[in-house]
């Protein structure tokens, strides 16, 4: 017996993503876990959306922050996501992607870290270096 897998995104929408919450864009899968982001753990999956508005691709990316951690970066560098959730529509097709919308919908209350938002500030030196 052999083990079908099916690539329903292709590889460039994970080139496309970035964790809102920490603006990181490298992504882990752990098989039959999940992917998550590389630098602070928030779980992505996605789905199929209904409708496509005629777009070579589509996806809804969900993002979970039930496993982050964020013992080892400061909370200047990061963001939560509104009860724990937050939802991305991303339409287009390789090199054109672009987030149709945000649910909740940023505003007063939660905006999501841009992408390499934090990229530009130095995280603190481990103490471990300094011995």
């Amino acid at each position: 017996m052999s083990l079908e897998v099916l690539d329903r995104h292709s590889e460039a929408l994970f080139d496309f993503l970035w964790c809102p919450v920490c603006g990181h864009e490298v992504f882990s899968h752990i098989p039959f876990e999940g992917v998550f982001c590389k630098h602070c753990n928030t779980q992505v999956e996605l789905q199929e959306p209904l409708e496509t508005r005629g777009h070579e691709d589509a996806a809804i990316a969900r993002f979970t922050t039930d496993t982050t951690w964020n013992l080892h970066v400061d909370e200047k560098l990061r963001r939560d996501l509104p009860d724990g959730a937050a939802r991305a529509k991303i339409l287009g097709a390789p090199g054109a992607y672009e987030v149709d919308w945000w649910s909740p919908a940023p505003g007063e209350e939660w905006e999501p870290v841009e992408r390499g938002e934090f990229d530009d500030i130095d995280e603190p030196e481990d103490v471990a270096h300094l011995a």
